[in-house]
């Protein structure tokens, strides 16, 4: 057992990953309400969701090595400000421009939380297995935040849909008392170097993109600045590949992408997290808006997701400890496949009962694939480099997110023809044949990057990139 000292630390850094988690599914249930209050377009709704994700993509990596640098707990609590004062004002937003940049700053201090806390629990528990321990537990907080979110959400969007980002507020000022009474300063023995160049061509080719994306429908693809916008993505992520391979600490390690194992994990997260993010954005307008569901009702709905996430992800991960991740990511990929699939026929009329199987079929998707992605990123690497290819990994996920909400809300919403009600669900087939092509893709590369092919390239990474990595880089 833990002694109370570290018992508290980790709760400390659980409580961030609870808030910053809990923000992801919360937000969707409260779409419609935001939309009639705020006179907001679908695709301002989709701002306001990858407006944080984006931000967050992009900061990940930065936000860990600056706790490295600067001091873990000091970086942590800045994390836990600016994101309690970032919810705060979101709660008293009075226009969707607005509720836009408080979630940009919402998202800078989440992008100070995670990572950062991960490093203050590698630094609490020396001992791998200890480390194991609290990790799985990690795991599972994120998985409770997801399962909350949505019933949390139906409970507060009746009273007033600001308080899904008021609650926010009471959690992250008692995270951060805590963390300075009893969470130490730790840094780390030698930092990397700083990386602006990089940071800046990660969230200009991002935002781009997504811009373009979310805006595609209603400007017209062709149009000038659209078409302009691609060019601009697309610039600056030839910039960073060329810019980051010239520097000897790249913000971006781009020799990791010759590992097999790693580049199909961090495109798995991406295919993933994509799949998981339109779900929750367009289940939620067909739930509420299609449907005429409650937000209380529309959130039990999605709770099978949730549940089956969480109890999958353990199962998951003993698959991966007992027969390695190929057969959890097949049985993920296919499983999300599957689902989609089965939403490809949705009406209006679907029953409610083979609804819920159908999420408790995607929720087991997501917890069996999710939980082998870091693992397999890493597997095989040198631990030097173990941590950047980790934070990477959670970067994936996040670009994910943004990229379901941009790519598969903008496919659905761009084909409602007549009222909401009657077309939304004949509209939303697209993007079930999307998340269905992303789940076989899922197994598709499953089962090519983790093989033994898979595995000699890996190994050749590994031999590559230890010369240069004679101390550990943290996460």
């Amino acid at each position: 057992m833990w002694d109370s000292r570290r018992t508290l630390i980790f709760t400390i850094c659980c409580l961030s990953l609870f808030v910053v988690g809990l923000d992801n599914t919360i937000v969707n249930i409260a779409l419609p309400a935001i939309r009639t209050d705020l006179h907001a377009s679908v695709s301002g709704l989709q701002w306001t969701i990858d407006a944080y994700t984006i931000v967050l993509a992009s900061l990940l990596m930065l936000g860990g090595s600056t706790a490295d640098r600067l001091g873990r707990r000091r970086v942590f609590q800045l994390g836990l400000l600016l994101f309690t004062l970032g919810s705060l004002l979101c709660g008293l937003a009075p226009s969707l421009a607005w509720l836009v940049v408080f979630r940009v700053l919402q998202a800078v201090g989440g992008s100070m939380l995670n990572p950062v806390a991960l490093s203050i629990i590698s630094n609490t528990f020396p001992d791998p297995r200890e480390r194991a321990r609290a990790l799985g537990f990690w795991g599972a907080t994120f998985g409770l935040s997801m399962a909350l979110g949505p019933v949390l959400g139906g409970l507060l969007v009746p009273l007033d849909w600001r308080a899904i980002f008021w609650i926010n507020v009471p959690v992250g000022i008692a995270a951060f008392v805590l963390a300075q009474k009893y969470i130490p300063e730790s840094r780390a023995p030698r930092t990397r170097r700083v990386d602006p160049v990089g940071q800046i061509l990660v969230i200009v080719s991002l935002a781009s993109l997504t811009y373009a994306i979310i805006e595609g429908p209603g400007t017209g693809w062709t149009s000038t600045r659209i078409v302009a916008l691609f060019a601009v993505a697309a610039a600056a992520l030839i910039g960073l590949i060329g810019y980051e391979r010239r520097r000897v600490e790249p913000l971006v390690e781009i020799r990791l992408f010759r590992s097999a194992p790693f580049a199909g994990a961090t495109t798995i997260a991406v295919l993933l997290f994509c799949t998981l993010g339109g779900l929750l954005f367009v289940n939620t307008l067909y739930l509420q808006e299609a449907r005429g569901l409650s937000t209380l009702q529309a959130g039990a709905c999605t709770l099978p997701t949730a549940v089956m996430l969480v109890v999958c992800g353990p199962i998951s991960g003993r698959l991966v400890a007992s027969v390695g991740p190929r057969v959890p990511l097949v049985l993920g990929g296919a499983g999300i496949a599957a689902g989609a699939l089965a939403l490809t026929g949705l009406t209006s009329h679907t029953p409610i009962l083979a609804l819920l199987g159908i999420y408790a079929l995607l929720g087991m998707g997501f917890g069996l694939a999710n939980t082998p992605i870091t693992n397999t990123a890493v597997s095989g690497l040198p631990r030097a480099q173990a941590g950047v290819a980790a934070a990477f990994a959670s970067t994936s996920r996040q670009v994910g997110l943004t990229l379901g909400v941009a790519i598969i809300g903008s496919a659905v919403t761009s084909r409602v023809r007549g009222s909401v009600t009657e077309g939304f669900a004949a509209a939303s087939h697209v993007g079930w044949w999307i998340m269905f092509g992303s789940g076989l893709a899922v197994v598709v590369l499953a089962l090519v990057t983790t093989g033994q092919w898979a595995r000699a390239t890996s190994s050749r990474t590994a031999a590559e990139l230890a010369p240069a990595d004679p101390v550990a880089v943290p996460s």
